[in-house]
């Protein structure tokens, strides 16, 4: 009821600003002719005085009034045509000020009824962030306006962290896990989490800030596959391939048959026990490792730009690389370049189909980075 009183009360306002000057319009003006109808009547008084007092001669008077009587006749005509034309500009302002008052109001009033949507209940903000459904921006909106009034609630921290891992704000993430771990101390889950943020905010690069975390995850839960996974594959990234085989064997050793990280495991062993050959498609050499830890967050990010381009640019002359779409995507992702991470998803799932497997990884890397993945599956 008070969304219609509202829009009643805006309504006639709207229509109160347009109707003043048409009201003003409306209201008969005198016209310039009478204006100068009065001078004429005035020069003939003048005249008259001066022809009495013998200022002027009789046939002068005359011609003079003559001349005064024909500039007043045709002064009154005009006025008389004005005045037959106010009436039409009258009617013309009424129409106006109904179609103002009645019609506007109405042809607005039918306009949301047939596109708007009158039945849907009120959703004032504070209703939306106490029930948000399964909007996940108010969500995040929520939590987050809780947090900045209670920044040492840990565990809104805790359960922020991943929601903001897997939408893609990868530094809000790394930031996130951060304060989490520093008011609720240290476990796997937090720990390995933290550690994949780092890596993701590093374009892919285990960097030694992201290995002391997975150490420390690994000292906590030996069996912890994920950071299993990633010490391994930054063993491989250092060039120390004999320690990084030993450890994704060793992974895949005590791994279910249905993990779904295996299959990448495996792909990393058949690639390590090969031997040294052409480096596989973007993955960073030992000697950027070295300088991307030495490097500032600025040169950093340059860095990292100039690998993914390396990076899609190798794809597309070899495209049987999982890894390397993974990597691209969440790439792309951690740049903010969601565009280019679709197109790189559409790509990857040519080399790799959507029924298969690998195909699934991919999606279900979209789907956790918040990644439109729609008809990509069909």
């Amino acid at each position: 009821m008070f969304f219609w009183i509202l829009v009643a009360i805006l309504t006639a306002a709207v229509a109160a600003v347009l109707l003043l000057p048409l009201m003003r319009a409306a209201a008969p003006l005198p016209s310039r002719h009478s204006h100068d109808i009065e001078v004429y009547r005035d020069q003939l008084g003048e005249l008259a005085r001066d022809r009495e007092a013998g200022l002027i001669g009789s046939e002068e008077a005359e011609l003079a009034k003559a001349e005064i009587a024909r500039r007043m006749l045709a002064a009154s005509a005009a006025d008389q045509a004005a005045a037959e034309r106010a009436p039409k500009r009258l009617l013309s302002n009424r129409l106006a000020q109904v179609f103002i008052f009645l019609c506007l109001p109405a042809v607005g009033l039918c306009l949301y009824l047939t596109t708007g949507s009158p039945g849907v209940p009120a959703q004032p903000l504070a209703a939306r962030l106490a029930d948000p459904g399964g909007d996940v921006n108010i969500l995040i909106a929520k939590a987050e306006n809780h947090l900045a009034l209670n920044p040492e609630d840990g565990a809104g921290w805790d359960l922020l962290a991943p929601i903001y891992m897997r939408h893609g704000r990868v530094d809000d993430a790394v930031a996130a896990y951060d304060r989490a771990i520093r008011l609720l101390g240290q476990t796997p889950t937090r720990m390995g989490g933290y550690a994949e943020a780092l890596v993701a905010q590093a374009g892919g690069l285990v960097t030694s800030e992201a290995q002391s975390a997975l150490q420390k995850a690994l000292a906590l839960d030996p069996d912890d596959p994920r950071s299993a996974f990633y010490l391994a594959l930054g063993l491989k990234q250092e060039g120390k391939h004999a320690e990084a085989l030993a450890a994704f064997r060793k992974l895949a050793a005590r791994s279910p048959a249905d993990a779904p990280w295996l299959s990448l495991v495996n792909q990393h062993i058949a690639e390590l026990a090969a031997g040294p050959g052409p480096a596989t498609p973007g993955n960073p050499a030992p000697g950027d490792i070295a300088a991307a830890k030495e490097m500032n967050a600025g040169d950093r990010q340059e860095m990292i730009r100039g690998m993914v381009d390396s990076l899609a640019s190798r794809l597309k002359d070899d495209p049987a690389n999982l890894e390397g779409w993974m990597r691209l995507i969440r790439s792309y992702a951690v740049l903010d370049q969601r565009d280019r991470a679709k197109d790189a998803l559409h790509e990857g799932l040519r080399a790799f189909p959507a029924t298969g497997e690998q195909g699934k990884q991919l999606l279900a890397l979209a789907r956790e980075l918040g990644i439109d993945a729609s008809g990509e599956a069909e």
